[in-house]
C-alpha cells in the first residue's frame, strides 16, 4: 500500500481527522449534501416500493391495513378539521369519540409530531394522501438526521453517509411496522438526533439546543422517544469510551453529567403533554398481560435478509451492503482498537437485550406490549448503520475484513435459510445486491489504486504540516475520478433494488395476512355529507353508524359511541360493553350500538345506516347507499328524580340499559335452550333482542334473515342485534349456528316494548333540561325549576370532569350508572360541567420549572464563554 494511502488508513485517529481538517470547507459541503441526498433517495424509493406493490398513492390497492386504517387515518382526518376550527370539541375533549373522550391525550399519542401539521395543505376527501405524505417526509427527515450524525462521527465520502442514512429510514422496521404506524417513525427521526445531543454533551456545545430537542423528540411521539433515548444513552456511553482515550475519568463523567441534564430539562419541557398522556394511560382499558417469549434465533437472523416479514421476530434489515460494512468492523484494522471493539460490544449487546426479557421489559417502559414485541429494533438499526459508517468512512476496508465480514454474512444467510420468515424473493434479492455490492468494491479499490495519491509538503518545507502529519491530494486523472463515481452508482443501486423490492413484498404479504380497511371514497363522503345536513348538536347527537374503516365518526362528523385509541378510558368501555355495546381491540375500540333504547340514553336523535351497493374490496373505494332516520329523544342533560323505580334485579345488558333509563321497557324471558335453538315467550309486536357478546356464528328467529354475531373474546365482544319482531302468537324460536363452542349469558334474549320506551323518552324529556349549550370542553344546562334528584350528563364519566349545580363551587363530577351526575336539591335552576385531562397542572409546573432551568444553562454558559 503506498505511503499515502497508509496515512489514510492510520490507527490512530488524531492523525486521520488532523489531515481531515486541511481539507478545506469539504466538511461543511459534505454535511448538507449526505442528509439532502440522503432525504431525497430515501423519498424516491420509498414511492418506489409503492408504486411496485400498486398500493395507494401509486396503485389502486389499500394501504389502510390494522390499526393505520382503524385508527391513525381517521385521528389524522379529525386532526385537520380541528386545525380548520371545524369540530365541536377543542384540545381539551373530542365531542365526537365515545360519547366524549380525553382529546389532549389522543394528541399527545398520536397526533402531537410537528410532520402532522401538513394535513391542514391536503383537501378533506385527500386525507390518505396527507397521511402518505405526512408519512414519507418523517422517513426521509429520519434519513437526513442519521446521514447528518454519522458525519458528525467521523469526516468520510457523503455520498456513502447518504446511502446508510437511506439505510436507516428504509430498514425492515421501518418497512414493516413504521410505514403504518406513522407516529412511532417520530422516534425514528429521534434517534439519530438525540445522538447529536449526545455528541453536544459530550463536547460541552448547544447546552440549550441540546434540551430542546430532547422536548422536540418526546413531545412529537414520547413512547418511541423512551426507547432512543435509551439507545443514544448506549450510543454516548460508548463515545465516552472509545473517542477520548486521553480523557479523564472525571472529563468523562461531565461529559455524561451534561448529557443527563440535557435529557432532563428536555423531559420536563416536555411534560405538559407528557404527564397527561401519562396519566391517561393509568385510567385506560387495561389490555391483557403479555408474556414474552423470544423469537428463535433463526428467525431474528433471517430477518437481517430483505423481503421478510412478521410481528413476532425484530425487523433487522438495513440492506446487504450496509451489513456486510457493519460486519467488516470487527476486522477493520484501519479502525482503532478500541472503537472496534465498543461499538462491536454495543451491536451484540443489543442485540441480545432483544431477547431477555428483563432488558426487553426495559425498553418498553415496564410493560411487555401486545402485537409487536420488538417496537425498540430501530435503535439497533441505527447501530448497525454507525458500525458500518466506522469501518467505511475511511475508505474501503481492506481485503482481510471485507473477506471476514462477507464470511460473516454467508454465515448469517446460511443459518438463517431454514426460517419461516424467508419469503421467495429473499435470496434471490440478497445474491443480486450481494454481486452488485461486491462489483462496487472491486471499482473502488481499483480507482484507489489509480488514485497515485501525492504528499503535499507542509509550510517548513517538511513532508508534513506538521511532523506526523501527511497532507494527502489525490490524482485528478480521469479514470480516478471515474470508478468512484460507478463504485456509488452501483452502492446505490444494491441498496436501492433490495429496499424497493422488500418494500414491495412486506405491503404485498401485509395485505393478504392481516386485516384492512378499503380506501376512503364515495361512502365516507355521502355520509359525512348526510351528517353535515343533519347535525343538531347539542340539542341531540347524530351517529354515523358503521362505515368501513372504524373510528367513524372522526371520519364522517357526529357523536357517536365509535372510538379507537390506546387511551380508551376503562370507564368507558366497561360503561358501553354492560349497556350492550360491542367493542374491538380487547376493549379500547367501542363500537357503536344501534338500538333505540341506547339512542335514548345517550341522546342520539339521528342515525344514519349504511348499506354497500357493491362487495368492499382493496383495490377499489367502497359505494354504499345512505339512509338518515330522526326520532324523539330525551335532550343531551337529563334529571332523574331521588331515588330509583323498581326495575329487573339482574345483571344483563337489558336490566342495566332499564337502570339508567328509570323504566321496565324489555320483557325478559327466561328461555328454554333445546339443542341449538332457544324458545320463549313475550309480547305479540315487540321487538326481539340478542345479547350474547362472547358468541360468534349466525341467530335467526324464526322468520326472520339471520343475523351475524362476531364474539371472539377477548379481543371481539359482539354487541346486542335485533333479530325481528315477535309474531302475533308470542311464541320466540331463536335458531343458532355458533361457529366453536356456543357461549350464551344467562339471559340472553329481551324482548323491547315500543309503547314502554316511547312513554319513558316522553317522561325525561319533560322532567329534561330545557335548553342545553356546550362548549370546547364545557356544558351548560338549564333546568326545570325545582328540580330534585340527579342530573345526568350522557357521556361516560372519566377522569377531568368538574360540575357544579347553580352556582356551587365547580366539583369532581359523581357518576351515575357510568355517566357523568350531578346532585340536585331543588334550588338550582342550571348545572354547568367542565372537562380538563388530568396532568395538565401537575404538566404545566414541571414545565414551567424546566424552562427556568433552561434559562439558567443558557446564562451560564454564556457568562463561561465570555470567560
Amino acid at each position: 500500500m503506498p505511503p499515502a494511502a497508509e496515512a489514510v488508513y492510520a490507527e490512530d485517529e488524531t492523525v486521520r481527522e488532523e489531515a481531515e481538517r486541511h481539507r478545506g470547507d469539504e466538511p461543511r459541503r459534505s454535511a448538507l449534501r449526505a442528509p439532502a441526498a440522503a432525504a431525497l433517495l430515501t423519498a424516491v424509493l420509498l414511492c418506489l416500493a409503492t408504486r411496485l406493490s400498486r398500493t395507494y398513492p401509486f396503485g389502486p390497492v389499500t394501504r389502510n391495513i390494522v390499526d393505520l386504517g382503524q385508527q391513525y387515518l381517521p385521528y389524522h382526518a379529525y386532526w385537520r378539521a380541528f386545525l380548520l376550527g371545524e369540530t365541536h370539541g377543542d384540545a381539551f375533549l373530542n365531542w365526537n369519540s365515545g360519547f366524549g373522550s380525553n382529546f389532549l391525550g389522543d394528541i399527545g399519542t398520536y397526533l402531537s409530531s410537528p410532520f402532522d401539521l401538513l394535513v391542514v395543505f391536503f383537501p378533506a376527501d385527500r386525507v390518505e394522501l396527507a397521511l402518505y405524505v405526512v408519512t414519507a417526509a418523517k422517513i426521509s427527515a429520519a434519513a437526513a438526521a442519521m446521514a447528518l450524525l454519522l458525519l458528525r462521527l467521523r469526516p468520510g465520502p457523503w455520498p456513502v453517509a447518504a446511502v446508510l442514512g437511506t439505510a436507516y429510514a428504509l430498514s425492515g422496521w421501518t418497512l414493516n411496522y413504521g410505514a403504518t404506524v406513522p407516529m412511532w417513525l417520530d422516534g425514528l427521526v429521534a434517534f439519530p438526533l438525540l445522538c447529536l445531543v449526545g455528541e453536544w454533551a459530550r463536547t460541552a456545545r448547544r447546552p440549550v439546543l441540546g434540551p430542546l430537542v430532547v422536548a422536540l423528540a418526546w413531545i412529537s411521539n414520547f413512547y418511541t422517544a423512551y426507547m432512543a433515548t435509551l439507545g443514544a444513552a448506549a450510543f454516548l456511553l460508548v463515545r465516552l469510551l472509545t473517542t477520548e482515550e486521553t480523557a479523564s475519568a472525571r472529563q468523562r463523567l461531565a461529559g455524561a453529567l451534561r448529557a443527563a441534564r440535557s435529557v432532563l430539562i428536555g423531559i420536563g419541557l416536555a411534560a405538559p403533554l407528557v404527564v397527561v398522556v401519562f396519566l391517561a394511560t393509568k385510567v385506560a382499558d387495561p389490555t391483557p398481560e403479555t408474556v414474552f417469549a423470544p423469537a428463535p434465533w433463526t428467525d431474528v437472523l433471517a430477518r437481517f435478509l430483505p423481503a421478510t416479514a412478521s410481528v413476532a421476530s425484530p425487523a433487522l434489515f438495513i440492506g446487504t451492503p450496509a451489513l456486510a460494512l457493519a460486519l467488516t468492523l470487527p476486522f477493520n484494522r484501519a479502525v482503532a482498537p478500541r472503537v472496534r471493539a465498543g461499538w462491536t460490544a454495543a451491536v451484540v449487546l443489543v442485540t441480545l437485550s432483544l431477547q431477555w426479557e428483563p432488558t426487553h421489559l426495559l425498553w418498553h417502559a415496564g410493560a411487555s406490549p401486545n402485537g409487536i414485541p420488538y417496537r425498540q429494533t430501530f435503535v439497533l438499526c441505527g447501530l448497525l448503520l454507525i458500525a458500518a459508517w466506522f469501518s467505511a468512512a475511511r475508505g474501503v476496508p481492506r481485503p482481510a475484513a471485507l473477506l471476514a465480514g462477507v464470511t460473516l454474512l454467508g454465515v448469517l444467510a446460511w443459518a438463517a435459510r431454514g426460517s419461516v420468515d424467508i419469503d421467495r424473493w429473499t435470496f434471490p434479492a440478497f445474491g443480486a445486491a450481494a454481486l452488485l455490492a461486491g462489483a462496487a468494491v472491486l471499482l473502488a479499490l481499483a480507482g484507489a489504486r489509480r488514485g497515485h495519491a501525492r504528499v503535499l509538503p507542509g509550510p517548513d518545507g517538511s513532508d508534513g504540516a506538521r511532523p506526523g502529519i501527511a497532507r494527502v491530494q489525490p490524482d485528478r486523472a480521469p479514470r480516478a475520478r471515474v470508478l468512484p463515481v460507478l463504485a456509488v452508482v452501483l452502492l446505490v443501486a444494491a441498496q436501492a433494488g433490495e429496499v424497493a423490492v422488500t418494500g414491495m413484498r412486506i405491503e404485498e404479504q401485509q395485505r393478504s395476512k392481516v386485516s384492512w380497511s378499503p380506501r376512503v371514497g364515495p361512502w365516507q363522503e355521502a355520509a359525512a355529507d348526510e351528517v353535515a345536513r343533519a347535525d343538531a348538536w347539542p340539542r341531540h347527537r347524530t351517529d354515523p353508524g358503521e362505515v368501513p374503516g372504524g373510528n367513524d365518526v372522526l371520519l364522517v362528523g357526529g357523536q357517536g359511541a365509535d372510538y379507537y385509541s390506546s387511551l380508551t378510558a376503562d370507564v368507558t368501555s366497561r360503561t358501553l360493553a354492560s349497556l350492550g355495546f360491542g367493542y374491538y381491540a380487547k376493549g379500547r375500540h367501542p363500537v357503536s350500538l344501534d338500538n333505540p333504547v341506547a339512542d335514548a340514553l345517550f341522546s342520539i336523535g339521528t342515525r344514519l345506516r349504511s348499506k354497500p351497493t357493491e362487495p368492499v374490496r382493496q383495490d377499489a373505494p367502497p359505494r354504499a347507499t345512505v339512509t338518515v332516520t330522526t326520532t324523539p329523544v330525551p335532550p343531551l342533560v337529563t334529571v332523574r328524580p331521588p331515588g330509583r323505580p323498581a326495575t329487573h334485579p339482574g345483571d344483563s345488558a337489558f336490566a342495566r340499559q332499564e337502570r339508567l333509563l328509570g323504566a321496565d321497557v324489555y320483557e325478559l324471558p327466561a328461555p328454554r335452550r333445546t339443542g341449538r335453538a332457544l324458545t320463549a315467550r313475550c309480547p305479540a309486536g315487540s321487538q326481539v333482542w340478542f345479547w350474547a357478546p362472547e358468541y360468534q356464528g349466525k341467530a335467526t328467529l324464526a322468520g326472520e334473515r339471520p343475523v351475524d354475531f362476531a364474539g371472539k373474546p377477548p379481543s371481539v365482544r359482539a354487541p346486542m342485534q335485533a333479530l325481528g319482531t315477535v309474531p302475533d302468537s308470542g311464541a320466540v324460536r331463536i335458531d343458532l349456528a355458533p361457529k366453536g363452542k356456543l357461549r350464551l349469558p344467562r339471559e340472553p334474549v329481551g324482548c323491547l316494548v315500543t309503547a314502554r320506551l316511547d312513554s319513558a323518552v316522553r317522561q325525561l324529556t319533560a322532567t329534561g333540561a330545557t335548553r342545553v349549550r356546550a362548549g370546547g370542553h364545557t356544558v351548560t344546562a338549564e333546568l326545570p325549576p325545582g328540580s330534585m334528584g340527579v342530573a345526568v350528563l350522557a357521556a361516560p364519566r372519566i377522569s377531568g370532569w368538574r360540575c357544579a349545580a347553580g352556582d356551587a363551587d365547580a366539583r369532581p363530577a359523581r357518576a351515575y350508572e357510568g355517566l357523568v351526575a350531578v346532585p340536585l336539591d331543588g334550588r338550582a335552576s342550571s348545572v354547568s360541567c367542565s372537562f380538563r385531562p388530568p396532568g395538565t397542572k401537575l404538566g404545566g409546573a414541571v414545565g414551567a420549572a424546566a424552562l427556568l432551568a433552561l434559562a439558567v444553562t443558557g446564562l451560564l454558559h454564556r457568562r463561561r464563554v465570555r470567560r
